[in-house]
């Protein structure tokens, strides 16, 4: 076995050759967010990691071995809940609002700037649907949000796992979407949930 005690956030000041050329193991959430485990990476070594209590492990990360070899974390596909908002009935604000009830139930969330994912619960997913938004199962890389008093060196305060193209500043005036003007509480008069009778499109509710 190959112990580990020592991650690399995001494999930052590594050079790009010596990650390319490193070991890799692919790892869902349910075990990168525990600071001790066992795993086994692309070369086929058992690797024994002992991280520092409360250490979560992200996708980019990079483990430091014992022998000085060096393996990339990969957050690997899985069963997650990934919700937008209704463009037909509602606003991104929508979206907003949701993060906020699913904070306040601690529900481990990644944020995305269109839409978010969570683990799989009917029970929220319901409740997600009758707030006007779009829910859909899919199988994909899982990387909440670190808690609000979480190291921020780490990189992870934001989920950037998404691809933001060329010359990506990191855009603090959050014009990813053009400013909605406010609607009108009474513009769409309507009830979202187990009787809404908008038609969103084939299974786009997930239902």
């Amino acid at each position: 076995m190959l112990t580990i005690n020592k991650l690399i956030p995001s494999g930052r000041g590594l050079a790009r050759v010596l990650l390319q050329r490193a070991a890799q193991v692919e790892l869902g959430w349910d075990v990168r967010q525990k600071s001790r485990f066992d795993a086994l990476d692309s070369q086929g070594r058992t690797l024994g990691v002992f991280l520092p209590r409360g250490t979560a492990v992200r996708g980019g990360d990079v483990l430091v071995a014992e022998d000085g070899s060096l393996i990339v974390v990969k957050a690997a596909p899985q069963p997650v809940l990934v919700v937008r908002h209704c463009a037909q009935h509602g606003t991104p604000f929508d979206l907003l609002r949701a993060a906020y009830h699913l904070g306040n139930r601690h529900v481990p969330l990644q944020l995305e700037p269109d839409h978010l994912k969570l683990e799989p619960d009917h029970v929220l997913a319901d409740m997600l649907r009758q707030q006007h938004l779009i829910v859909t199962e899919s199988n994909e890389a899982f990387d909440p949000e670190s808690g609000a008093y979480a190291p921020m060196a780490h990189g992870h305060g934001h989920s950037h796992s998404h691809d933001h193209g060329q010359g990506h500043g990191h855009d603090h005036g959050h014009s990813h979407d053009p400013a909605p003007a406010a609607a009108p509480a009474t513009a769409q008069p309507h009830v979202h949930g187990p009787g809404c009778q908008h038609d969103h499109g084939p299974g786009s509710h997930g239902h």
